[in-house]
């Protein structure tokens, strides 16, 4: 009977399935938050790229002359960044903007006509994981990620 019982094969690929499932369920969600975060992480550099862009087409070109700063284009940059024309965001659902900072400064690096301004764009952002309650089966937390995403663009203003 004992030695019926340990050559049998019944239920082999079962056990084997339940010993595996955990590690593929932890791997299929590494690559679908990885895939998510990547996705959401473009979307908000491509707002802060439109921000900047934005920012060295509006802000005065002799600033460095006059002085100043361009705190004063905050809101329209932080709108820049989250939202479409219509007012609905564009960052995915799992994307915070929690702040967004312009600035510039002026380059005197030798170059021809003197000095040149440049404005830099920071967004702090915050990316969450959906599925991230997958990762508590290796004893992980479920984490965000917070992140600063800069982009510079030389004023030729207004």
């Amino acid at each position: 009977m004992i030695r019926r019982f340990s050559a049998a094969q019944d239920g082999v690929a079962l056990v084997e399935f339940a010993l595996v499932l955990p590690m593929m369920l932890v791997v299929f969600a590494v690559m679908i938050e990885g895939s998510r975060m990547f996705i959401s992480y473009q979307a908000a550099i491509s707002g802060v790229r439109d921000a900047a862009r934005y920012l060295a087409r509006v802000a005065p070109a002799n600033i460095c002359d006059t002085g100043g700063n361009l705190a004063g284009y905050t809101a329209q940059l932080q709108t820049i960044v989250g939202k479409d024309r219509g007012g609905k965001g564009v960052l995915p659902g799992d994307v915070t903007l929690i702040s967004v900072t312009p600035s510039h400064v002026c380059d005197d690096e030798g170059l021809r006509g003197g000095k040149v301004a440049v404005a830099t764009v920071s967004a702090r952002v915050t990316i969450d994981f959906p599925f991230g309650g997958i990762f508590t089966l290796i004893g992980a937390e479920q984490a965000a990620v917070t992140t600063t995403i800069t982009d510079r663009a030389r004023i030729f203003g207004t």
